[in-house]
């Protein structure tokens, strides 16, 4: 709106008014926050985007992370800075301890490269950050995003191989269509089946780095690979909550269940009701494996390891300390899992009994040796950080326990 030549519109007035009454100066979420008197302007216009500024005072800014439809508090959060060239900005959050041990990811040029601040100016709920005089449009977030922009890079790099199929998988509440991957032995009479699943919580990003280094291994020219590929059928949702991840929402205790507490009974996110038509008949009783891909909480004790968490069958438990044992034996990238940081069921938060969640479900397919979730920190484990690189490093590691694992033979 534009001011009249008596002063501010009326209407411009009623605006400031219904923003500072909810205490924010973005009123709708996406929107620029600037001020009067200040050139900085913080915003989440870009998918992923999440936060809410409350207010800036000189160079600190006072924000955090918008719950959106989420029960209880959670931590995501990712916003870009516009107009800071040459100051530097301190960031204060006002809703619980949300930044990582690592502080902040930090994207320069509107996300175009990555890193951690890591620095000395992080604590629990604040960081500070100098901007270049070339800073024009800086993105923070909670660790590395991944977004569909992400996914499609990843998509093209396998467009003509026939190994590599990208399908629909169904279809979103706000009618985005989210893609599936079959890959490895597509011939029909493939001796296994493994099913792998990423982001029913979306805020997980680093497990989609995970996933790629899955892929990637699989579809590599070694000799691993090639086993693979002729006796695997890979069936793979890499964003079972599209919409959240698109829309930068935390995902995790999403009212009135999230998309990994939905899998008893009638579905209500497509994506899972997807995958329960699909699996069994898919599976056709040769479904050996099925993995879960996710992040745990953002700092403290097992949250900073990688681990797996298992399930109430004393059978299935069993094999997940086999094959646990068996990706210490052949790891080589940077992030070391040790078995010892596993949560069984009974354990710790690991106590659900009714099979609401993928991999409750996935443990009663007909024929399946093993379903579990794998957790793979945000932004350190056991003292190192987790990067893209090293991230993708777990999921090499991870389809070389795959691999060993299903050439040793079923129990």
């Amino acid at each position: 709106m534009k001011k009249s030549h008596d002063g501010m519109n009326e209407l411009w007035i009623l605006a400031i008014l219904a923003t500072i009454l909810v205490g924010r100066t973005d009123a709708v979420n996406g929107e620029d926050a600037k001020p009067a008197g200040h050139s900085v302007r913080i915003d989440c216009g870009f998918p992923g985007g999440n936060i809410l500024v409350d207010r800036i005072e000189g160079d600190e800014v006072f924000l955090k992370q918008d719950p959106r439809d989420t029960e209880g508090f959670w931590f995501y959060w990712s916003f870009r800075v516009r107009g800071a060239q040459g100051r530097r900005l301190t960031f204060r959050f006002t809703d619980g301890n949300v930044v990582g041990v690592r502080g902040p990811a930090v994207g320069r040029n509107d996300g175009a490269a990555w890193h951690w601040l890591d620095d000395d100016t992080v604590t629990p709920a604040s960081f500070a950050c100098e901007f270049a005089a070339d800073d024009t449009a800086v993105r923070f977030c909670l660790a590395v995003p991944y977004q569909r922009t992400h996914l499609d890079a990843f998509v093209k790099r396998y467009a003509d191989r026939d190994d590599f199929l990208v399908e629909e998988h169904a279809v979103s509440r706000k009618g985005r269509s989210v893609p599936r991957f079959r890959f490895g032995d597509l011939g029909g009479d493939p001796e296994h089946r493994v099913l792998l699943t990423c982001r029913h919580h979306c805020c997980e990003m680093m497990a989609s780095w995970v996933l790629e280094g899955v892929i990637d291994s699989v579809l590599a020219d070694t000799e691993q690979g090639k086993w693979l590929r002729q006796h695997v059928e890979f069936l793979c949702v890499p964003m079972m909550d599209f919409d959240g991840v698109e829309d930068g929402d935390q995902g995790k205790n999403r009212t009135p269940h999230d998309h990994n507490r939905d899998y008893l009974g009638e579905p209500i996110y497509p994506e899972v009701a997807g995958l329960k038509q699909l699996v069994p008949e898919w599976s056709g009783g040769r479904l050996r494996l099925a993995i879960d891909l996710h992040c745990p909480y953002i700092r403290g004790g097992n949250n900073q390891e990688i681990f797996f968490v298992g399930g109430p069958d004393q059978k299935m438990a069993e094999r997940l300390v086999a094959f646990s044992q068996l990706l210490v034996s052949v790891q080589t990238g940077p992030l070391k899992y040790d078995s010892k940081h596993n949560i069984p069921w009974g354990q710790s938060w690991n106590n659900m009994i009714e099979a609401r969640s993928f991999g409750r479900w996935a443990a009663l397919q007909p024929g399946i040796d093993l379903a579990t979730t794998l957790e793979t920190p945000y932004a350190d484990v056991g003292g190192k950080p987790v990067t893209v690189e090293s991230a993708r490093a777990v999921g090499a590691d991870l389809s070389t326990t795959v691999e060993r694992w299903l050439r040793a033979g079923r129990d």
